[in-house]
């Protein structure tokens, strides 16, 4: 452990004095990514420190124990000895975690999608109080949300809506979220009183930046249309809404939120290299989940991962086999102790993988 430690002290220090260099700090993107990676190895120094004074602490027990002839010394040494080497176990256990290699699209913003599935109306319904879940958990976390584009359902909720979150290490966190979400209720609309099984589907997706995806111009379509979002009376007389369209890939995006044509189309083009970068991101987990039959965090819509049954008051997630009592506090945003289960599964994953 102290040498894969002390190895990765070695290219601390190096990018330490790399920061310092004026050839480096004048090249800002190069400064930015050093700085970064300087800053997220700052956790694992600071238990490099405390573990290296642990293990000197033993060594120092351990020598008195083998050379020492005092009877009351040698006890002493004796009784610390044994606290430090269980301290040692505990600490080499939390030091193993910091040294999971972390996603590197953990970091990036999200567009989160949320959409009916079966179940009609109550599917729509139910689409309406995840994202009211989600904004709520959003709050919580002082995270950005922009809406891109909604389609609401008459009867209640919405048949799709789709918006963009922005803040520190957003999808890292809402990854987990991907999946058929599964709500067993009685309907408003049922006269009879009947439990009704309806689902949405939950797509997190990391947002692309220009450099991750490259778009030729000429394979683009665009298209305006009125749009039915903010903007009050404007929207309805000039055409603010903005379609594209990818060609090659009949990959579209749209955005009615804004009030401009102009935000329109950024957020459209946004999306759509999201949705792009999405290809290749299958792609990389279809590699992973070859190796790992239970990862978590495959993004995968199409796997059923949790069920809300409002009857028991319970929300089970499927993948971990984890049930709580506490559906209310869940609709109202409080997920981050589901998350925060699905973060030890996936990692103690990667450890038994040793990846």
């Amino acid at each position: 452990m102290l040498d894969k430690l002390e190895a990765i002290k070695l290219r601390y220090d190096d990018i330490q004095n790399q920061l310092g260099d004026p050839g480096v700090t004048s090249d800002m993107d190069r400064f930015y990514k050093l700085n970064k990676e300087y800053k997220d190895l700052g956790p694992i120094m600071k238990a490099y420190e405390s573990y290296r004074k642990l293990m000197s602490n033993i060594q120092y027990n351990r020598d008195i124990l083998k050379n020492d002839s005092d009877a009351e010394l040698r006890d002493m040494a004796k009784n610390d000895l044994w606290d430090l080497e269980e301290e040692q176990k505990k600490m080499e256990e939390e030091i193993k975690w910091l040294l999971v290699p972390k996603d590197p699209q953990d970091e990036k913003n999200a567009i989160l999608e949320i959409r009916a599935g079966t179940g009609g109306d109550e599917a729509s319904i139910f689409t309406g109080d995840l994202f009211r879940m989600y904004s709520r958990f959003l709050d919580l976390k002082g995270w950005k949300v922009e809406v891109i584009s909604a389609n609401e359902n008459p009867a209640g909720g919405y048949k799709e809506i789709v918006c963009e979150v922005s803040g520190e290490n957003v999808y890292g966190t809402l990854k987990y979220e991907s999946g058929v979400h599964r709500v067993q209720r009685i309907p408003k609309t049922e006269s009879c009183g009947r439990i009704h099984t309806s689902a949405s589907t939950v797509a997190v997706l990391p947002e692309a930046d220009e450099v991750d995806v490259k778009i030729n111009p000429a394979d683009l379509k665009i298209d305006t249309f009125r749009s039915s979002g903010a903007g009050g009376q404007n929207v309805n007389k000039v055409e603010t809404g903005v379609r594209i369209s990818h060609l090659p890939s009949g990959m579209v995006s749209e955005s009615t939120q804004a009030r401009t044509q102009g935000q329109n189309r950024e957020i459209a083009m946004n999306l759509l290299r999201t949705r792009m970068y999405e290809l290749e991101l299958e792609k990389h987990h279809a590699e992973i989940s070859a190796q790992r039959k239970s990862l978590v965090s495959t993004g995968d819509r199409s796997a059923k991962i949790r069920t809300y049954n409002y009857p028991q008051g319970r929300v089970t997630d499927h993948r971990i086999n984890l049930t709580l009592y506490n559906l209310d506090m869940i609709m109202n945003g409080y997920i981050q102790e589901i998350i925060d289960s699905l973060m030890v599964a996936e990692n103690a994953e990667k450890l038994k993988d040793g990846s």
